[in-house]
């Protein structure tokens, strides 16, 4: 994990890619952004301007805060909290992200992680779609210490309508302290990389 600036003075913590491990199964790139508080007099520098995505998907899940996504196919859909936000570019589309809703220029708390999920080969060129999950769609596991929403995919007999292209899990796991936690089984993590998807390079 390194600190990343996306501008604007927004640090991020960068989880994925990193210098021993290019990608995690599908997963290309991962950022976890906050908790930070907003000061109502910069949150409009903070706004990610119009900027385009191909062969891949862009997935949303906040922990706090709200963001308004805009995109070339029309949508516009403000971001809450719990809800999954999944943006599959395919053969190309553009998108903003940006902090206009009422609650967030009065000020508050943004924490979120982004994630863009390699397409399969056959998928790379294919319509591009936008789809906004809701918390009650998303199932929620609960053991003594442990809290867990599945965000995409399979887990521990958990299922849900999020639509992905490849095999994986994807979960938001919360633990008490001295609480252990273990992987589901059936996916090995074999380091290898999607049929389409470039061969790794040294980061500079």
């Amino acid at each position: 994990m390194r600190p990343a600036s996306l501008g604007n003075g927004f640090t991020v913590k960068r989880i994925l890619p990193y210098q021993l491990q290019r990608m995690l199964g599908p997963f290309i790139f991962m950022d976890h952004g906050g908790p930070v508080s907003i000061d109502p007099n910069q949150i409009t520098n903070m706004d990610v301007l119009p900027h385009s995505h191909i062969d891949l998907s862009t997935v949303s899940y906040l922990f706090d805060g709200q963001v308004t996504h805009r995109d070339s196919l029309g949508v516009q859909q403000l971001i809450r909290p719990g809800e999954v936000n999944w943006m599959t570019a395919g053969s190309g589309i553009a998108h903003s992200e940006r902090f206009e809703d009422p609650a967030m220029l009065a000020g508050g708390t943004l924490e979120l992680i982004q994630t863009w999920v390699a397409l399969p080969e056959a998928d790379e060129e294919s319509t591009p779609t936008f789809d906004n999950y809701h918390p009650h769609e998303l199932p929620i596991f609960t053991d003594k210490g442990i809290w867990m929403r599945l965000i995409a995919g399979d887990a521990f007999g958990l299922h849900n309508a999020v639509k992905t292209h490849s095999p994986l899990f994807y979960t938001h796991v919360v633990l008490q302290t001295g609480t252990r936690f273990g992987l589901p089984t059936g996916f090995p993590e074999d380091r290898s990389r999607p049929s389409g998807t470039p061969p790794p390079q040294p980061l500079s």
